[in-house]
Formats: C-alpha cells, sequence, structure tokens
C-alpha cells in the first residue's frame, strides 16, 4: 500500500470519497490495510458519517441454560449477528474485551451490553460492560452481584440508562448520574415476563393466574417520574381496558416486543380453546397503540411453518416490523418482517438449538 497511488489524495478528499459509502463497506474497508482503518477511524471523519443510517442486525445469543453449564468458558469470543437486508451472517470479534464468560443481553445507540467475569477473579460476581464492536472502545459500568445477572433483565433507553428488572426489585444506571445504580423496589405481582422499554415507560407480562391456570396481565411503569420523584418504590399499573375482553386469555405464554413508533407487539401460542391445556392453531402476532389503547391482528405464522414448532418450546426476540422465532430442534429461525414471513438458514449450531436475541443497529460514531 505504500506505493498505492491513492496515498497521495488529501485526507479530507479520501473521507469525502468513503463518506458516500452505505455503513457496511465502510466497515468492511477498515479492515483492508492500516491507513484505511486510520483515515476511517479519525474523528473528523466520524464526523462526517454521523448522519448515516446505522446498520440493522439480529444479535443472536444461546440459551441461558447453556450459558450456566459454561460460565468459566468465554463463551462469545465473537458476535454471530444477522443481517436481514442481506440475508447474511456476520461475526465481529470481541478478544479486544479482557474478560471472560461474556453474555450479551441488550443494546441501544450502537452500543451492546454484557455480562463478564474478570479474568483475575476467582469469585463469579459479574460485571456490565458496554462496548461498540465495531471501533473496539468499551466501558465497564458498576459491579453488581450475582442474582442480578442470573435473575434480571437488562434494559437500555434511548438516553443510555440502564435498568436491571427483578421481581422483587430494580436497578438503574445513568451516564449523566455518580458512578453509582439506584435501587428501587419493584412491588410486581409475579416475575415480570419479556420486559421492554417504549418511550419513558417499562411494559411488561406478569402471570397472575394460580399453579394450575395461567392469567397474564400487562403492567407499565413510568421510568423518568420515578427517578425525578426520587421515590423507592416503582408504581406499576395493571392496564386493563373492558373493551379488551378475553385479548389475553386466548394467547398461549405471550412476551413483548417493542413495535415502531408507539406500539407494543404481543406473542404467543393462539389457543384452540379453553380447556385447561389447549393446544395452539398458530403462532399469533397481536399490536398495541397506546395512544389509542387498541389492539389490532398484526400477523399470524403459516400452517406449513407453524407445524415445526407445533411441539416446540420457543423464543421471540426482535423489534418494530421485524420480529425473529427460533425453536428446539427447528434447526432454522423464523423471521416475520414487514407482515411477511420467511426462513433464516444458516445459524451456527448449539445444543437444543434455542436461541435467544435483540436487535443491534450498529455504528461508528458512537463512544461507550
Amino acid at each position: 500500500m505504500e506505493d498505492c497511488p491513492i496515498n497521495r489524495l488529501p485526507q479530507d478528499t479520501l473521507q469525502q470519497i468513503f463518506s458516500s459509502l452505505p455503513l457496511r463497506q465502510i466497515v468492511t474497508c477498515r479492515s483492508v490495510c492500516k491507513f484505511f482503518n486510520q483515515i476511517l477511524s479519525s474523528t473528523s471523519f466520524l464526523r462526517l458519517i454521523s448522519a448515516q443510517p446505522p446498520l440493522k442486525l439480529l444479535v443472536l445469543r444461546p440459551s441461558h441454560h447453556h450459558h450456566h453449564r459454561n460460565r468459566h468458558v468465554s463463551l462469545y469470543s465473537s458476535l454471530h449477528l444477522y443481517d436481514p437486508g442481506q440475508n447474511q451472517w456476520l461475526r465481529f470479534n470481541l478478544d479486544f474485551l479482557p474478560f471472560r464468560s461474556l453474555h450479551p443481553v441488550a443494546s441501544s445507540l450502537g452500543l451492546i451490553y454484557l455480562w463478564a467475569e474478570s479474568r483475575d477473579s476467582t469469585e463469579s460476581n459479574k460485571s456490565l460492560i458496554v462496548c461498540n464492536p465495531l471501533t473496539r472502545h468499551y466501558k465497564i459500568l458498576p459491579q453488581l452481584g450475582s442474582a442480578w445477572w442470573r435473575h434480571g433483565s437488562v434494559l437500555v433507553d434511548s438516553m443510555n440508562r440502564v435498568m436491571v428488572l427483578s421481581e422483587l426489585a430494580a436497578l438503574f444506571f445513568s451516564p449523566v448520574q455518580k458512578d453509582q445504580w439506584l435501587k428501587f423496589s419493584s412491588n410486581l405481582p409475579a416475575k415480570p415476563r419479556s420486559p421492554i422499554l417504549v418511550s419513558n415507560s417499562v411494559f411488561a407480562l406478569c402471570d397472575v393466574g394460580s399453579p394450575w391456570r395461567s392469567q397474564w396481565k400487562l403492567f407499565s411503569c413510568s421510568v423518568s417520574s420515578m427517578l425525578n420523584l426520587n421515590v423507592t418504590h416503582n408504581n406499576w399499573e395493571c392496564l386493563e381496558r373492558h373493551e379488551w375482553g378475553d385479548i389475553f386469555d386466548i394467547m398461549k405464554r405471550p412476551r413483548l416486543v417493542r413495535g415502531n413508533g408507539n406500539k407494543i407487539l404481543m406473542i404467543g401460542g393462539l389457543k384452540s380453546g379453553y380447556t385447561l391445556n389447549p393446544s395452539c392453531l398458530t403462532i399469533l402476532i397481536l399490536r398495541l397503540d397506546l395512544e389509542s389503547m387498541e389492539w389490532e391482528e398484526a400477523g399470524r405464522m403459516p400452517a406449513d411453518m407453524y407445524k415445526l414448532f407445533q411441539e416446540s418450546k420457543f423464543k421471540v426476540f426482535g423489534e418494530g416490523d421485524t420480529v425473529c422465532f427460533s425453536g428446539k430442534r427447528v434447526g432454522r429461525l423464523a423471521l416475520w418482517e414487514c407482515s411477511r414471513w420467511r426462513w433464516i438458514e444458516g445459524v451456527a449450531g448449539s445444543g437444543d438449538g434455542l436461541f435467544r436475541g435483540f436487535t443491534f443497529d450498529a455504528r461508528l460514531d458512537v463512544v461507550p
């Protein structure tokens, strides 16, 4: 590259040329040589591409149970990601993180959050690590006890405020506040299922039924009001409307996924009846508009696709109009994208084949 004519071009000219490329090609060009990497990692170039749309990806992670069996092994030396736009699998190396037992759990604004153990520690205490796998920069958040990484759900909002939610308590961390976690009592009637952040509120499903029959309810809690009022507990509200009828009774083991804008997706098995343990006809996707508080059907899995999930435990993850489904022994992922259904092939093998995951908007211009 030292004798290449491109080296004679002024740096600002090179940056203008590269800035016309989509983010995917910019990331590829950074790996060509040290000269390209230097040009495309400079502060001036990152400012130049700050208005570019992010690269929208799906991050996969094996089941939590699989992780516990191998907690002393770094299972995530790399991230496995799927690009729906290109129908292509990608891999981001995580060898720049000096930790073991890396376990990715969430993302926001181009950053990924992972549980991790220190390589020098003899205990199983974990910390949350926030990193940008494209720029290979990271930051360690204040350490938490083992109960949180084992049982808490990690949520991150658009201001990079981090929430770790369990049945009994919630922790908050804000980059603009002191370097500590704020703890609040949750006061939820049951363990929160698939909690999500939408705008300024947390939504979660809770099973308030009996050991013999589930009864799901939707709960919500405002984040800002709690932090601004400096209260010591969460004011969770059960969202119920008479006009909703039996909307929760027709769903078996529902999950929540954040929709587009001010909308929520609720996804689960469509019950065939109201018996004690009914079979399911298909997987149903319902959409709740938080402004009108009205539900609508967004989609249902085709019969030929659902027959592979019929006798299988399945997981759901995604965001907006992109929702991914994984199931035991299915061998591939099902994707619902803009109301269309298709298969995702080439999934990396892992034991029972049951994956969780989350969306990731990859960017070069963000720093932890």
